[in-house]
């Protein structure tokens, strides 16, 4: 075995460790470990996507070298060590944007605490990209949730607190979906492999045993992991968690916390059911008209907001729509679509939080619509970085919203009896997304009289004042520009990372 096989298992134990050595530091060592730590990963699941890229197949590496179902196993391909990859980019630039924000939210005392948090937050989403154990998945599923709640409530103002009780009953109810569906699925098979579930669940397929509790199976796992992820309607805790916990936990959330739950169900679809056998069933009928609810009346509440961290927030609604309604599509260029925009809107919402800081920072701390009249220009940085997050997530060309639509309408027409209503809700949503993010882009360079910014005792923010969100932001630019123009190596990716998940 190479010693770079064991770079994933090492990531989450680097991850899962460097928690606890947290609690014992001060907040500001802690910070330099956590930023350390996701630098060490995201270098070593470079590692290991040059690696399978080199080899062209996966490869399973068994825990303790006990193989299962005595030991543990996780699964390697060119689509986790890529996602893996990704995710530590996405964490790391959302931290470095969101460094003043901490230190003025978040109390002296606490500050290790987040850190804490955050890198059990990174352990868990490694473990549900690697792990080829449904039951292990589960596990640090619960993990992932409690992470994300702490992320929410160490503010700790009556918001955040209402926003983290709504989150955390809304997770324990799909989590208590999933492990039904778990439940029901070992009951059937008896295995805890996905491998070894698959290779049964395709035995009883084929003699047609047991199809209604199978489809149960499916079914609650489905809706279970829709749930988590925030799909229409069950989004109500979304608003308030996103809009007004701090702003490296608003970026991470909604940018990592509900992809690493809708990876997990692509693996679930491909690697324990088969895609086959999720194609044929009504499930993804059910996720198809749920998706398009999400990617219509998601959009309705973002126009009717006035406060523009929560209308970034109902936008993720939307967005969310987008990645089960491709999933509703039931075929593989629709499953590359959702993927591709896993990782385009990823990139492009934590942008936006990080920007909408930025002109909320020269706006004398303001959310309110009105109050960022003329505030792309006193903060030039942020009001660019927030033009080009809006554009993306309109869909204008040679940004990744734009490969990201293209996709899905590519897909829609290989599909023939749901072509119609994905065109038309593809249109809708567009035009919605404009009403919204072309607003806000309009009101951010309306002038407002001089006298009017004194009265506000407005001011001017230049880039070098703000170093570390500076970074972030033109590192988010750089990457949502590179993904509207180089998108051909990542859709071949997500392709054949596919492959290698059969």
């Amino acid at each position: 075995m190479a010693f770079v096989q064991n770079f994933p298992f090492m990531s989450i134990i680097l991850s899962l460790f460097s928690g606890p050595i947290s609690s014992v530091l001060s907040g500001k060592k802690a910070k330099w470990l956590n930023m350390a730590v996701i630098t060490v990963i995201g270098c070593m699941s470079g590692a290991v996507l040059a690696y399978v890229l080199g080899t062209g197949e996966s490869y399973v590496y068994t825990m303790g070298h006990f193989s299962a179902p005595w030991g543990n196993e996780i699964r390697v391909g060119v689509l986790e060590a890529a996602m893996a990859l990704f995710f530590c980019v996405i964490m790391l630039l959302s931290m470095l944007g969101g460094a003043r924000e901490r230190l003025l939210e978040i109390e002296e005392s606490k500050q290790n605490l987040y850190y804490i948090m955050v890198n059990l937050l990174l352990c868990s989403l490694l473990a549900l990209i690697y792990t080829n154990d449904l039951f292990t998945a589960y596990v640090f599923v619960e993990i992932n949730t409690i992470s994300a709640c702490g992320l929410i409530m160490i503010r700790q103002n009556g918001r955040t607190i209402e926003a983290a009780t709504r989150y955390m009953i809304m997770s324990l109810l799909g989590s208590g979906l999933l492990l039904l569906g778990i439940c029901f699925l070992y009951d059937l098979t008896g295995h805890l492999l996905m491998s070894n579930i698959k290779e049964q669940v395709a035995l009883l397929h084929q003699s047609g045993e047991y199809h209604i509790p199978l489809l149960v199976s499916v079914g609650l796992m489905s809706v279970g992991l829709a749930i988590k992820s925030a799909l229409y309607p069950f989004h109500t805790w979304l608003p308030d968690a996103y809009g007004y916990s701090t702003l490296s936990s608003a970026a991470i959330l909604s940018s990592l916390v509900s992809k690493g739950y809708i990876f997990l169900l692509v693996k679930i679809f491909y690697r324990v059911i088969g895609f086959d056998i999720v194609r044929d069933s009504k499930v993804v009928n059910v996720l198809f008209v749920f998706g398009l609810a999400g990617m219509i009346l998601g959009s309705v509440s973002a126009i009717r907001e006035g406060n523009i961290r929560r209308m970034i927030a109902f936008s993720s609604v939307a967005q969310i729509g987008y990645i089960y309604m491709g999933f509703g599509l039931g075929t593989v260029s629709g499953m590359i679509a959702s993927i591709y925009h896993v990782v385009s809107h990823a990139a492009t919402k934590s942008l936006l939080f990080v920007s909408a800081s930025g002109i909320t920072d020269v706006s004398g701390d303001s959310t309110d619509f009105f109050d960022l009249t003329g505030a792309g220009y006193r903060n030039k940085l942020a009001g660019v970085a927030f033009t080009v997050g809006s554009l993306a997530m309109v869909g204008f060309p040679m940004f990744s919203g734009f490969i990201s639509k293209l996709l899905f309408a590519q897909a829609a027409v290989e599909s023939v009896n749901k072509m119609l209503p994905t065109l038309i809700a593809l249109a809708i949503s567009t035009i919605l997304n404009a009403v919204y993010f072309m607003k806000t882009v309009i009101r951010l360079y309306t002038p407002e009289k001089k006298a009017a910014l004194e009265k506000k005792n407005f001011h001017s923010i230049k880039m070098w004042d703000q170093p570390s969100k500076s970074i972030a932001l033109i590192c988010f630019i750089a990457l949502n520009i590179l993904l509207g123009l180089s998108s051909d190596p990542v859709v071949s990716l997500i392709r054949s990372g596919l492959k290698m998940f059969t």
